[in-house]
């Protein structure tokens, strides 16, 4: 299934089950970057509009540019009643938006799905020329018995959970492919974690891409193992579901320049 559609049916999970953002982003955002109220931003690949939902609260115009037709759905339901929520039907290679009309360009667990070639292009087209671009990913740590069991479930009857991970870049470690796209970066890490009972446990697997679906044969065998993951882990019938937010950024100026690396293939 393309980049595009595999979220399509997933849709509900993800708006239920993935956590959003941590404030700690924002006052980052805000203390070192320069966010203000007024700065425009465009979050690309926006989803159901998490990351968008967090600069809106901010009192931020903000263009979510999402090219899934059910995702972009979503965050209309939620967030259209908001002054300034700009949905765009468009994808990161090809964002619409005018030239140098955007003060910030977030894409949050999205980078991994651009072309990024193109998407570069388009960035820096977009891009005011004292802007910046903030690539970021809730990370799940491994750091607790549950995470541990949960991570071997998703590598164990996932469909192409190797292919799509950020983990694994072909001919390219992440740290070369970030510098190739962004220029010289930065990074900051915020923790953020939430608590699930089974059903949060079950539909946070669900909304992930790699997941298998109900007529798939390893749907069943995994939420059975995730069943018993979780009694064997559950605390007051809950379990920690623990994150790194990671943000890698750059500013225009850095962003303008090409990075040659040698890549070990």
């Amino acid at each position: 299934m393309d980049s595009i559609a595999r979220f399509s049916s997933r849709v509900k999970n993800y708006v239920k089950y993935r956590p959003s953002y941590p404030p700690a982003l924002l006052e980052f955002m805000t203390a070192e970057l320069g966010l203000t109220p007024t700065a425009l931003i465009a979050d690309v690949g926006a989803g159901t509009g998490k990351l968008t939902e967090l600069f809106l609260d901010n009192g931020n115009p903000v263009y979510a540019v999402e090219p899934n037709e059910a995702m972009l759905a979503e965050a209309q339901n939620l967030l259209g009643n908001r002054p300034n929520f700009y949905p765009v039907a468009a994808t990161a290679e090809a964002t619409t938006l005018p030239g140098q009309s955007v003060d910030f360009i977030t894409a949050a667990q999205a980078f991994h799905w651009f072309d990024h070639d193109k998407a570069k292009v388009e960035f820096r087209r977009i891009l005011r020329p004292a802007g910046y671009v903030l690539l970021i990913w809730n990370e799940w740590l491994q750091d607790t018995p549950i995470l541990q069991a949960y991570e071997d479930i998703v590598a164990r009857y996932s469909v192409d959970y190797g292919a799509v991970t950020r983990k694994r870049v072909t001919g390219e470690s992440k740290e070369q492919t970030l510098e190739r796209f962004l220029g010289p970066f930065r990074t900051r890490t915020f923790d953020n974690n939430q608590l699930l009972d089974f059903a949060g446990l079950k539909g946070r697997l669900l909304s992930s891409s790699y997941s298998p679906l109900p007529d798939h044969p390893n749907h069943e065998p995994m939420l059975a193992e995730l069943q018993a993951a979780f009694d064997d882990y559950a605390e007051d019938g809950r379990v920690p579901f623990t994150y790194n937010c990671q943000l890698f950024y750059t500013e225009t100026a850095d962003f303008d320049q090409d990075v040659a690396l040698e890549v070990n293939q």
